[in-house]
């Protein structure tokens, strides 16, 4: 008696623990495949492949500026870059799978998406007419490399035209980054749009560390931290160990187009939360997954004011000057930005950590 009496003890036990961990962990009713489904399929395939398809009209204006270095020429280049890189904001959170680490190669946004560029080797290569773009040099390279050679430093467009037009090397150099990132780019669509790793990627439908949702929003809020932290934090001399602010080192220097490309890294993550393709249809996504979860829709409603009082401050900022500029001025805007980025962090990061039981499994020094 005594020890069927233990038995039932035990058995109790472990249903009242059953039930307890349910309360604190989402709800298996919850169709994360359906939700992984319509992410591939919906939003990330089609961010990868519009970047490849722009990265070749890029590739084509930049033969034809080569083979006539003009400024008209060269103006154009400017205008396929912009494209170029607003696409690249589209695809820049989706920093796992094809796009991740493998051997010596980094991840995608550190290949092509490195800033601030490093002008020494840039110039360096170009006067030696020699470089390697598979070495550690990653601030040599990519989107922003690029960005410094077609827009200049305080030259104007005439001024450009006529370093490429007097410089093989330097009209070389752009066409190897250029095709580089190509290159990059679509090696990752291809395998993105390789059935297997789409398959594998919808199937692996856990919680865990090696699931694809912890994939997915590990690099959603990582790439939201790198709009706080870097894109802003940093030349506003924001991180540790800084003695002040150091404005050269926003993002898209060269060009001014920081607070543009801000702007849509900022609306990739909103798409991202909510499910949201191109063409601005709402599919499963994570506020859809955080319905289904005890206090998920009071931080939806929480999430939701937040994102209004970070677009509110976004769009507080002035485009008249540009963001390195403003930094070094009157920056109230910019600080007023910053502190509605960070209050943003809680929602993305802690608390909807918590509420899906998702870990974070990568270490931003964030402190928070």
């Amino acid at each position: 008696m005594k020890q069927r009496i233990s038995y039932l003890l035990i058995c109790l036990s472990l249903i009242a623990s059953s039930c307890g961990s349910k309360k604190n962990n989402p709800t298996d009713s919850f169709d994360r495949q359906a939700m992984l489904t319509h992410y591939a399929d919906e939003v990330i395939r089609p961010a990868y492949s519009a970047l490849a398809f722009s990265l070749s009209s890029l590739e084509t204006s930049v033969n034809t500026f080569n083979n006539t270095p003009e400024e008209g020429w060269l103006t154009q280049v400017q205008t396929v870059w912009k494209e170029s890189y607003r696409e690249w904001m589209r695809a820049v959170a989706y920093n796992f799978g094809p796009a991740g680490e493998e051997g010596l190669r980094k991840s995608l946004v550190e290949e092509i998406g490195t800033f601030p560029a490093s002008e020494t080797k840039v110039d360096s290569f170009i006067q030696n007419g020699a470089w390697n773009l598979n070495d550690f040099n990653r601030d040599a390279r990519g989107f922003l490399a690029v960005e410094y050679l077609i827009f200049g430093k305080n030259q104007s467009p005439a001024e450009i035209a006529s370093l490429f037009a007097a410089d093989a090397n330097r009209r070389t150099y752009l066409l190897a980054l250029v095709q580089d990132i190509r290159q990059r780019v679509t090696a990752v669509n291809d395998g993105w749009n390789n059935q297997n790793y789409r398959n594998e990627f919808v199937e692996n439908d856990g919680t865990d560390s090696g699931s694809s949702t912890s994939a997915l929003y590990n690099e959603f809020v990582r790439s939201y931290e790198a709009i706080k932290n870097f894109k802003l934090g940093l030349p506003m001399g924001k991180r540790p160990g800084q003695l002040g602010p150091e404005p050269q080192l926003v993002e898209a220097y060269y060009s001014g187009q920081t607070l543009p490309m801000m702007k849509a890294h900022l609306q990739t993550i909103e798409d991202i939360w909510r499910g949201r393709t191109r063409s601005g249809f709402d599919g499963p996504g994570f506020r859809d997954y955080l319905e289904t979860v005890q206090g998920g829709p009071e931080l939806i409603t929480s999430t939701e004011a937040q994102l209004t009082a970070l677009k509110n401050a976004l769009n507080a900022v002035p485009e008249t000057s540009a963001v390195s500029e403003q930094i070094s001025g009157n920056n109230a805007p910019l600080e007023a930005l910053y502190v509605e980025l960070s209050k943003m962090t809680r929602f993305f990061k802690s608390d909807m950590s918590s509420l899906l039981g998702i870990a974070i499994t990568y270490s931003s020094g964030d402190g928070d």
